[in-house]
């Protein structure tokens, strides 16, 4: 069995319950998520040790959490402060003698894939439970298109590397591939999910260039870390297809994007929440 099909044959139903729990919302949801940061700390941590920057064996946990539960967390600003601080005091009498590479990497790990995936549950929570869940879709879609064509496009039509230095086999015309996908995903969300999308596709537009653009940064900021690492995956948990940070490497910086032009367009009131 080549590597293809084992990724086809675990993506569809990996895919498939991704969307059913993303359905059911509430705090199903909002679990798996903090499950799945949960596992891509351990695999950042796991990283950043083989690239030599050494992170805390705790604290990106402890920073994750606080992170994701912070809209929920009572005095979210004062724990906060009181974490800070604990961090701040434990990196002064750390006798490691790689104190700089350990508070930032620490501070890397603990602060890089919480956030994105904080702005996705935020994207999810969104006006009523099926907008937020079509919004949700819509993201998804764009990003697995983006890569799908991307992926394709690059195999059929590559010519020039896009980052040779960072990861070889990914070129320009692969990139603009990407752009398709997104937009195919956007238009699948927009007329073939039977719930009203809470703007009109035109407004959405812009959202195809941001993805297109911000889910390859995510991807190639994790081949940096793992070039540096000197690994091809960041585990092997999922077959033919690495670890969760390989999986949605690129929902952490699309999903902030996403976001923000969303909170524009309601702050112009050009959504219907």
């Amino acid at each position: 069995m080549n590597e293809l099909t084992k990724r086809i044959l675990f993506a569809v139903p990996a895919a498939a319950f991704f969307l059913y729990i993303t359905w059911l919302g509430g705090w199903i949801f909002t679990a798996v998520i903090l499950l799945l940061a949960l596992l891509m700390q351990y695999e950042m941590t796991a990283i950043c040790t083989k690239a030599g920057f050494k992170p805390d064996r705790y604290f990106p946990y402890i920073i994750a959490l606080w992170i994701l539960l912070a809209p929920v967390l009572p005095y979210a600003f004062e724990t906060g402060v009181a974490l800070f601080l604990l961090f701040a005091a434990t990196q002064v009498f750390s006798s490691t003698g790689d104190d700089i590479r350990e508070l930032v990497s620490t501070l890397f790990c603990g602060i890089y894939a919480p956030v994105g995936l904080l702005l996705f549950l935020k994207i999810r929570h969104l006006g009523s439970p099926e907008t937020g869940f079509v919004l949700t879709i819509a993201l998804l879609l764009m990003v697995w298109g983006n890569d799908v064509f991307a992926y394709f496009g690059g195999r059929q039509f590559g010519r020039r590397p896009l980052a040779p230095s960072i990861s070889p086999k990914k070129t320009w015309e692969g990139f603009f591939s990407g752009f398709i996908g997104s937009l195919a995903g956007l238009l699948i969300a927009f007329f073939l999910i039977p719930i009203p999308f809470p703007t009109t596709l035109v407004t959405a537009l812009p959202l195809i260039v941001l993805v297109g653009i911000f889910g390859p940064i995510g991807d190639l900021t994790e081949s940096k870390l793992k070039r540096a690492a000197g690994v091809k995956d960041a585990s092997n948990i999922l077959p033919g297809h690495g670890g969760f940070l390989d999986r949605f490497d690129a929902l952490i910086l699309a999903a902030p994007t996403f976001y923000l032009y969303l909170y524009l367009l309601i702050q112009l009131d050009y959504v219907s929440l």
